[in-house]
């Protein structure tokens, strides 16, 4: 066969197109800006908080659904455009394996399920990102985190307060020694609970009560603060509603010892309603916010006026930092290591009211 100097010609530019166009798509996946999230629960969270959330971040995008209730599958689609390729159920949860536009899985269940759909997730080859507490016990949490490793895939936990702006500036003054060398924290977090019968009250699926649910923020703004993990611990845990609190606590006071010397005076109950802040008291001078741990309305104080920075949407500031760690490929500030040195301390603390004595903290 001859082939002509136009049919040359007309191959080689065919060919040159060719190449032009695999080298730009190749850019442009080099150049990929936003990650896909699937949120596996639809709960009060997701519905009121996350998905409003995913709708302001940056490099975030939701994508996919995962639920157990099936008349919330038209509802979200319809409202966030949601692909029916994209919506499964807690059964067929692994197939998302097979799908590409899926990046990350944001786990918003109840504690106790944290674990089964970190191992599943990170097995079907998605990153992760898991509420907090990280899982109802310590051993969880190293499984996860191995999981995650094992294929490759990043794993966080939802600290957002950690990329609140109040949050920052309190850190950075405080190890800055702005004040001076600090010398106590007081740190609490606690409000009434209402509805007997929900799982946050029963211990397969919580773990525990107040402690893991919101005192787990007083136990991250003493270890963030200071940037040091708990030696030890002494707790009490006392009870007004033995029948409503049969299974976790009710209210916990503790005390951590830091290795600087810092003490640390910290409680959480499900009790009352109006604790929601940390004070920091250095040798010159103190800082705190309160209310600390809301959604919205972050207010501080410090020895020289008030702490004032623009109020943000944590989960967007949250899903937008894991996904540009996804985008840049390097680990998160709220690793699922960061996650079982809180579970580490809960656990000790745990320990000490059972025993009625101080308690050393576990290493990770």
């Amino acid at each position: 066969m001859t082939l002509s100097r136009r049919t040359m010609l007309g191959s080689t530019a065919a060919l040159t197109a060719s190449t032009l166009l695999s080298q730009a798509n190749a850019r442009a996946a080099d150049e990929k800006t936003t990650v896909n999230f699937a949120l596996v629960g639809l709960g009060s969270l997701s519905t009121n908080q996350i998905a409003p959330a995913l709708q302001k971040t940056k490099h975030a995008k939701l994508a996919g659904i995962v639920t157990g209730t099936p008349e919330k599958e038209k509802i979200w689609a319809d409202k966030y455009s949601i692909k029916p390729e994209n919506i499964y159920n807690y059964e067929n949860f692994d197939k998302i394996a097979a799908n590409d536009n899926i990046d990350v899985v944001y786990i918003v269940l109840p504690n106790g399920m944290h674990k089964e759909f970190t191992v599943r997730g990170a097995n079907a080859g998605k990153h992760v990102l898991c509420e907090k507490p990280m899982a109802n016990s310590s051993a969880d949490c190293r499984e996860m985190i191995a999981a995650c490793k094992q294929n490759n895939r990043k794993l966080a936990v939802g600290y957002r307060c950690q990329f609140e702006p109040h949050h920052l500036y309190c850190r950075e003054t405080v190890q800055s020694g702005k004040y001076g060398p600090l010398h106590a924290i007081e740190a609490g977090f606690g409000f009434k609970i209402g509805d007997p019968n929900q799982w946050r009250l029963k211990a397969d699926l919580a773990g525990g009560g107040a402690l893991m649910d919101v005192g787990i923020y007083a136990l991250q703004a003493c270890r963030f603060l200071t940037g040091e993990e708990p030696v030890a611990v002494t707790a009490q845990e006392t009870k007004m509603n033995p029948k409503k609190f049969a299974e976790v606590d009710e209210t916990i006071t503790w005390t951590m010892t830091m290795p600087s010397g810092v003490n640390c005076y910290c409680s959480t109950s499900y009790a009352f309603n109006g604790i929601n802040r940390f004070n920091a008291y250095g040798q010159s001078g103190w800082l705190g916010l309160d209310p600390a741990y809301s959604y919205k309305g972050i207010k501080g104080e410090s020895k020289d006026g008030p702490i004032q920075f623009d109020q943000i949407d944590q989960f967007a500031a949250e899903m937008d930092a894991f996904a540009k760690c996804i985008l840049e490929d390097r680990q998160s500030s709220v690793s699922g290591e960061e996650g079982l040195r809180d579970l580490l301390a809960i656990e000790a603390i745990y320990e000490s009211i059972q025993s009625g004595k101080r308690t050393q903290v576990q290493k990770a």
